[in-house]
């Protein structure tokens, strides 16, 4: 697995996960894959069996970082947690525009990307696009 409940210790203490779980460990788990299947999601230009199928050191940092702050939103979503729900919300979105960021190509992740059956780069990625709108003035 890419991600484990333990490894969650850098963003959630394991007081506030007892609590929030009740026991139930399926919860963080399930929060955990959510994360990963909505980072998935922005992600299709890149190897994802690689990219997710990495373990320990072999993962991407800062990746693992987002997926963390992704799975911490989707679990903090059943507390009420206060103020520590703002800071999660921000995370999140921080995450979240990372993602789309990779997705349009502006930041450059350094994942394995796809390949054809070839073996070559298979993504192909094209950018459209155009000038921005002009207003005349006389």
């Amino acid at each position: 697995m890419f991600l484990t409940n333990e490894e969650m210790k850098t963003h959630l203490y394991a007081e506030n996960v007892d609590v929030i779980q009740r026991n139930d460990p399926t919860i963080l788990t399930a929060a955990i894959q959510g994360a990963i299947i909505e980072a998935k999601g922005y992600l299709k230009a890149y190897d994802l069996e690689k990219v997710f199928g990495a373990m320990g050191d072999q993962r991407n940092p800062l990746l693992l970082i987002w997926i963390k702050d992704i799975a911490t939103w989707h679990f903090l979503v059943l507390c009420n947690a206060g103020h520590e729900l703002k800071l999660r919300q921000d995370r999140y979105d921080r995450a979240i525009a990372w993602l789309r960021g990779v997705q349009k190509g502006d930041i450059d992740p350094d994942l394995p990307v796809q390949e054809d059956e070839n073996g070559e780069n298979g993504t192909g990625i094209i950018k459209f696009g155009s000038n921005p709108k002009r207003g005349q003035h006389y």
